[in-house]
């Protein structure tokens, strides 16, 4: 049986010439440096995102997390967002890799406060850690994407006290989308980001770090320390190289498809969504029901949906490039028919 998949953009499977590309990819002992197709891929990201070198790494998180390991010092304090995937979502590895103590920031819906995070920057004394990194997110893990006037100011502020920041741009592409820009316009606005293939791209594997040449060359030898050095990675990276050539220009229609969805489910009685959040491929919303959420994610299964349970008491539908506009519609009247 063939699902429709909304659980995350993290479903997506790889497109046929993503597979054909896997298959003939030229490749070598990327350790050594000598896989074509994975040194393509970092010259390629670097150049999208306006930095000096980039670094093909397994996934997002180990990619945040090199970024941290790299950046700071053990003993450092990261400044971030209380929300941000970072603190959420990513284990605790922030304390276990870079030995790292974070700082949270309350956040109006992903924006950091300027002047509440210039507040965050430790001072000189005895008693303090040293502020070693800024984190920002864009697009955020709510769906929303962050104002540029935003980032400039946070990266102002870290500039002016000599602090850099790392951008988790798991999704800079979605950001780059809604914002109607280049990533790079995005990413002039940090020293390190990150950045996914294996989300809305379909690539089936990887992520990228990028930054200066001097921080790559050191994030380089600590990604062989957390076990990223992945030999003949070529196989990956092709699919990445599709990813970045080919499958940007598709998330468009993903935002189309994500906020018809929402549209469409606020017309069902008892479904309250957050239209206005609505920036990339996701739709949160609550659901005035009895049913517990085992109930209305089995009924979604046996319609052939997958879905996620609620988390913090709302439920979160992502859209990608294998869902069809009449797959919204099906899944729509699918949940329609469960909530009557």
């Amino acid at each position: 049986m063939k699902f429709i998949d909304l659980r995350s953009d993290t479903v997506t499977q790889p497109t046929e010439a993503m597979r054909k590309a896997m298959f003939e990819a030229e490749v070598g002992d990327d350790v050594y440096g000598d896989d074509p197709t994975v040194n393509q891929l970092e010259e390629l990201s670097a150049k999208i995102t306006g930095k000096e070198a980039a670094l093909f790494v397994p996934s997002g998180t180990f990619g945040n997390q090199l970024a941290l390991f790299t950046h700071c010092q053990r003993g450092n304090e990261v400044i971030l967002g209380e929300d941000c995937h970072i603190i959420m979502h990513e284990v605790g590895a922030s304390s276990v890799i870079a030995g790292v103590q974070l700082r949270p920031v309350r956040t109006d819906k992903g924006q950091l406060d300027p002047k509440e995070t210039e507040s965050k920057i430790r001072g000189v004394d005895i008693h303090f850690p040293e502020t070693g990194l800024i984190c920002v997110e864009n697009a955020y893990s709510n769906g929303r994407v962050i104002p540029l006037e935003n980032m400039k100011e946070i990266y102002n502020i870290a500039n002016a006290h000599n602090i850099p920041v790392h951008l988790d741009g798991a999704r800079l592409f979605n950001a780059a989308t809604y914002l109607n820009v280049q990533a790079y316009e995005i990413t002039k606005y940090c020293d390190s980001v990150m950045f996914a293939l294996s989300k809305g791209l379909c690539a089936p594997v990887g992520s990228v770090l990028a930054g200066s040449k001097e921080f790559i060359d050191k994030a380089r030898k600590k990604r062989k320390l957390m076990g990223g050095g992945l030999r003949q990675a070529g196989i990956l990276a092709s699919a990445g190289l599709v990813a970045l050539n080919d499958m940007i220009e598709n998330l468009k229609q993903d935002h189309e498809n994500a906020l018809y969805l929402g549209k469409e489910l606020s017309t069902i009685p008892g479904v309250k969504v957050r239209l206005d959040d609505i920036h990339i491929s996701m739709v949160f919303f609550t659901i005035d029901t009895a049913l517990d959420d085992s109930i209305i994610v089995n009924e979604m299964l046996q319609r052939g949906i997958k879905i996620n349970p609620t988390e913090d008491g709302e439920w979160r539908f992502v859209v990608h490039y294998w869902i069809s506009r009449d797959n919204v519609d099906y899944i729509v009247n699918s949940l329609k028919s469960i909530l009557s």
